[in-house]
């Protein structure tokens, strides 16, 4: 709102007539330091390991490798991570009104076809001088992963892209589960799965295994392309997070898919190479 070339009123007094701090106009953010980038990545790798560590816990690992950090300063980290331990919390506190939290569907459901339960989950991507949010869409079945966005935010937009994306590639599921994230209760992302008629499922506050294949992505996801480059810049990150999304959806076989790859079990195709079921013959003296 403050116009630095407005000749007629100074920016000092600009700032007063707006009622802001002058130094607030001339502040520069200035990002994460070296060190909690570092902290960031270190909790990122031991949160896949020990999902249940909260700040406490988190702490004391990290002063164990030598960092002079307390609970205050990883609860921070944490919270700008998008991260929380797995543990059953005390529900202490009212959620918002308009953000309805939806029960749990896929309990003691049989999931054996694509587009029947879809999910999404939101991950924390470090790079070597800052970090960005990662939301995916999957095909719980197939494990196929049906869209994906990058952010240096954690608001609703580039999750609500990441659905309409998807619905319009692949059609849409009977059922979409997510967590309990403001992203995926704000009325943008709700409104268009209901525009979709498609029905609502959240997981039960705290619980990941909810959500588990999602998770499991997450995992070989950064042991196999987040670990191994020091990404630089959003860029890189983008190029590298397609490469190996493509790999993944067309070239790493599951064998809790018969060795099919998630793109072969979504689009029920023959995984390459196979002959119909082995025929054991009878032996004969």
């Amino acid at each position: 709102m403050v116009e630095p070339k407005y000749q007629q009123l100074s920016i000092v007094r600009q700032c007063q007539l707006l009622s802001i701090n002058r130094s607030g106009y001339y502040y520069q953010p200035t990002g994460e330091s070296a060190l909690n980038l570092e902290l960031m990545r270190l909790i990122d790798e031991q949160h896949l390991e020990t999902p249940w560590y909260g700040a406490r816990q988190m702490a004391r690992h990290l002063r164990r490798q030598g960092y002079g950090v307390n609970r205050t300063q990883i609860g921070r980290l944490l919270r700008l991570m998008g991260l929380s331990a797995i543990y059953q919390k005390p529900n202490t506190s009212k959620p918002h009104p308009q953000h309805k939290i939806y029960p749990y569907l896929l309990r003691g459901m049989k999931i054996s076809k694509p587009n029947q339960v879809w999910c999404a989950d939101i991950s924390y991507i470090p790079m070597r001088r800052g970090f960005l949010y990662l939301v995916a869409i999957m095909d719980w079945a197939s494990r196929k992963v049906l869209s994906w966005r990058l952010s240096n935010t954690m608001d609703a937009d580039f999750c609500v892209a990441a659905l309409n994306e998807a619905l319009a590639r692949y059609g849409k599921p009977e059922i979409f589960n997510t967590d309990q994230g403001s992203q995926f209760t704000s009325d943008a992302f709700i409104g268009t799965l209901k525009n979709a008629d498609i029905r609502i499922s959240m997981d039960g506050k705290g619980c990941w295994v909810d959500n588990v294949m999602i998770e499991r992505l997450w995992r070989s996801l950064k042991y196999e392309c987040i670990y191994l480059h020091a990404f630089e810049s959003g860029s890189e990150v983008r190029q590298g997070l397609k490469r190996w999304i493509d790999f993944y959806n067309t070239q790493r076989p599951h064998s809790s898919l018969d060795d099919k790859t998630p793109s072969e079990a979504y689009w029920n195709q023959p995984r390459p190479g196979y002959a119909g079921p082995l025929i054991k013959l009878a032996a004969y003296p």
